[in-house]
């Protein structure tokens, strides 16, 4: 178990210096994923940035999660529980088109600005507190490959179940994850803290980081 995230974000630092990340971006998904990226981040000396795509909750109960959208509209979709479920597109559109609208607000709020900088051809590491489905980050790197063009694109959690994994495997050049339990059941259980991080920490954070690269 890790003892809190940024215990987590150490540990998983250890690993990716193994790859030897050269010219690295930290791309983390807030709010828990920026405490582990800072951590990542100062490790091995990589800049820090956001990418924040969000879950697509079923119009029937939104903690069940159908797919996720990044800022572009991309998305990672569970095709198979949609038509299960029996969504209608123009629904399915509409909770996309309210999700990438939260995204914008946030990226407002957090950066400032949706535009990137210029990022092409760089090892962009992507990073969240753990994966439970993986959707969100699936639309994180779905995004990242198509709208940032990096140069090697690695995606770091510290826990999440094999078949997500897998998943992330077929999108990512490399996946670095510290456990991967058949037991699993949500990323909170392999942490002995995972108190809520809030957006005046996240904010925080990041603006420690600026000033530390300054």
């Amino acid at each position: 178990m890790f003892r809190d995230r940024a215990d987590a974000g150490r540990k998983l630092a250890a690993e990716l210096k193994k790859l030897d990340p050269a010219d690295a971006v930290v791309l983390c998904i807030p709010r828990g994923g920026v405490v582990v990226g800072a951590e990542v981040a100062g490790e091995i000396g990589a800049s820090l940035d956001l990418i924040i795509p969000r879950k697509i909750g079923s119009p029937y109960n939104p903690e069940v999660a159908i797919g996720a959208v990044a800022q572009d509209g991309s998305t990672f979709l569970n095709r198979d529980q949609i038509s299960l479920i029996g969504i209608r597109k123009k629904d399915l559109d509409g909770l996309i088109e309210r999700e990438v609208r939260e995204i914008k607000r946030r990226m407002a709020g957090y950066r400032g600005s949706a535009e990137y900088p210029d990022f092409r051809n760089k090892t962009l590491i992507l990073v969240d507190d753990g994966a439970a489905t993986g959707y969100t980050m699936l639309a994180a790197a779905g995004f990242a490959k198509k709208s940032l063009q990096p140069g090697r694109l690695i995606i770091a959690v510290p826990v999440a179940p094999p078949d997500t994994l897998e998943l992330f495997g077929r999108v990512a050049d490399e996946v670095v994850c510290l456990c991967a339990p058949d037991n699993f059941y949500a990323v909170g259980q392999f942490y002995h803290n995972f108190a809520q991080t809030t957006d005046k920490e996240v904010l925080s954070i990041l603006d420690g980081f600026k000033k530390t690269r300054a």
